[in-house]
């Protein structure tokens, strides 16, 4: 009986005080995965490029260049942008609801940057198709102004196509590292803590 209660008590001991404990925990420093996307720069980037086109386009519309159809609906979608720059840059604080705005704008960014390549590609060929129809009304000196005028719309229309390229992937991937962040579609991951504690000291 003696030799039975001694076996019972040496094993009651390890089940009360484990030495090895493992227990899943949020990961406290899952925010800061944020941070490793350098949201300011990004942010600044995304606002300096759309200032830069709603410039060009309201000194184009000023000296009537431009078509009011497609204009306010390019600068409508450019604000959009700049709005999602600024909220990138506020979302650095950590504060999960600035973070879930930060992800929503982004993904409103990408739409109008999809939009506004479309806009872009819209007016491009525009400006061709005048000029074209200019050559048969005009005479040759006013059919190569023409064509230079086309020329240089041409490479301007590039170039803003590039630009929103440019302000498509900065939104895309602030989109990625907002969602790891958030996690807005699943229930956030938990990491796995191995606790080890010492053996008590038999005296």
């Amino acid at each position: 009986m003696a030799d039975e209660a001694a076996v019972l008590e040496e094993g009651v001991g390890p089940a009360q005080s484990p030495l090895v404990t493992v227990s899943f925990q949020k990961n406290a420093s899952r925010k800061e995965k944020y941070l490793e996307a350098e949201p300011k720069a990004l942010g600044i980037t995304q606002i300096g490029l759309s200032l830069f086109k709603v410039t060009c386009m309201v000194l184009f519309l000023s000296q009537g260049l431009g078509a009011v159809s497609t204009d306010v609906p390019f600068f409508i979608s450019s604000l959009l942008v700049i709005i999602a720059g600024s909220l990138a840059i506020a979302a650095q604080n950590l504060h999960l609801p600035m973070l879930r705005a930060c992800f929503g704008m982004q993904i409103v960014a990408c739409a109008a940057s999809i939009f506004n390549i479309i806009l872009s590609l819209i007016k491009m060929n525009e400006s061709s198709y005048e000029c074209y129809v200019y050559y048969y009304s005009h005479n040759s000196a006013e059919m190569e102004k023409c064509r230079k005028y086309s020329d240089a719309n041409s490479h301007l229309f590039a170039e803003g196509i590039a630009i929103q390229a440019a302000l498509l992937a900065i939104s895309f991937t602030l989109v990625a590292y907002c969602y790891k962040v958030i996690n807005c579609c699943s229930p956030a991951p938990k990491m796995p803590v191995i606790t080890v504690q010492a053996p008590p000291v038999q005296q």
